[in-house]
């Protein structure tokens, strides 16, 4: 079929929208098509139109509006977060793969088991792109001192011109022995670590490239854990965005365990409370959810007579978790007594935030 669809002005395209049915202040909708544009933004709007593409009855723009500011948003915390995995992965890799093979030992495809010819190829190929093209201090302090003796640089050099998608192909093409011991490191089997990281690598790109993500039906789905805290007491789904957010909520909770980044997110939902997250795969009962539990229990605490509870909190739930990931046999302690005990000693006779008293267990 031919596409006779005409360029339109700003002018054109407020009329045409505001033709359709949208409830809007006119000015205000054109300096949102100037600034972000029509096609853009009709992927917002894509749920509150008709079959025949006029808009549901009251339908606001402000309500449009706030859904891409609520994503904009939510992808710059999405990638924060992939950014962490992605590094820590170039790490650990860089790590093992020259411990076993050698500073150099990705130029011989036999370190790199698990890749065919095609794949290696590809792979040593983007290398040398990457390195050819970058303008980074330290590649181009290594091609002044050993350009003239070296293509590319050590395994730990040239971990750090690599996107996530070369990550990823690494890891694959790891020996096994050393994809067991980075996904252990995870808590995870290699071969659900890296049905994660093709899921990240995807979500990545779409934050990347400023795609819509908040409602994203993912293509490139994580496998879920045989785990109980995964199924039990609910069921999470690899089919939307919040089975991505419960893999990065995984990660970091063994990457980055200080970080703050899950009450960031729950902030970021409180912020916006009319975007209805059940298109984000946050069904009923979410919350009671272990991966995500103890974030809103202790997104719930802030502040009691003065007294800044947030901080003790999380170093108990940190190294109940650290003491969890050295095999100490606490994956299902029961934090309450601990935390408790630093409520008791803030004030006479302060209970703990009022959440009913199964919501009031920690579990890891």
């Amino acid at each position: 079929m031919e596409y006779t669809k005409q360029s339109l002005t700003f002018d054109e395209q407020a009329d045409l929208i505001i033709g359709r049915g949208m409830i809007c202040n006119r000015d205000e909708l054109i300096s949102c098509l100037k600034n972000v544009g029509y096609y853009r933004l009709s992927g917002y709007w894509y749920d509150f139109r008709n079959l025949e593409g006029s808009f549901k009855p009251g339908t606001e723009f402000s309500v449009v509006w706030n859904t891409y500011a609520f994503d904009r948003q939510f992808r710059l915390l999405v990638l924060d977060a992939t950014e962490r995995v992605e590094i820590c992965l170039r790490a650990q890799l860089a790590y093992g793969l020259s411990q076993a093979g050698g500073a150099f030992g990705y130029l011989d495809s036999a370190n790199l088991p698990r890749l065919d010819s095609k794949q290696y190829d590809h792979f040593i190929n983007k290398c040398l792109e990457k390195h050819r093209h970058s303008r980074e201090r330290f590649i181009e302090h290594f091609k002044t001192k050993y350009g003239d003796a070296h293509k590319l640089p050590p395994y730990w050099v040239l971990a750090g011109t690599m996107d996530f998608g070369q990550v990823l192909t690494l890891y694959r093409g790891a020996p096994v022995d050393i994809r067991n011991r980075i996904a252990q490191q995870m808590t995870v089997s290699a071969k659900v670590l890296e049905s994660w990281l093709v899921c990240l690598n995807t979500v990545r790109n779409i934050c990347a490239h400023h795609g819509r993500l908040w409602n994203r039906v993912l293509g490139t789905r994580p496998v879920i854990p045989h785990d109980k805290q995964w199924h039990e007491p609910y069921e999470i789904l690899p089919d939307r965005m919040f089975g991505a957010l419960s893999v990065l909520s995984h990660l970091l909770g063994t990457i980055a365990p200080q970080s703050e980044w899950h009450l960031r997110l729950l902030a970021l939902f409180d912020e916006y409370p009319t975007i209805p997250k059940m298109h984000m795969g946050f069904k009923a009962g979410w919350q009671t959810s272990p991966l995500w539990e103890k974030w809103l229990y202790l997104d719930d605490i802030g502040n009691v007579n003065g007294r800044s509870l947030e901080a003790e909190v999380r170093q108990i739930i940190t190294r109940a978790a650290n003491a969890d990931r050295m095999g100490e046999g606490v994956a299902q302690i029961d934090l309450g007594t601990q935390i408790q005990a630093i409520f008791k000693g803030s004030g006479e006779g302060l209970e703990l935030p009022a959440r009913d008293e199964a919501q009031r267990e920690v579990v890891l």
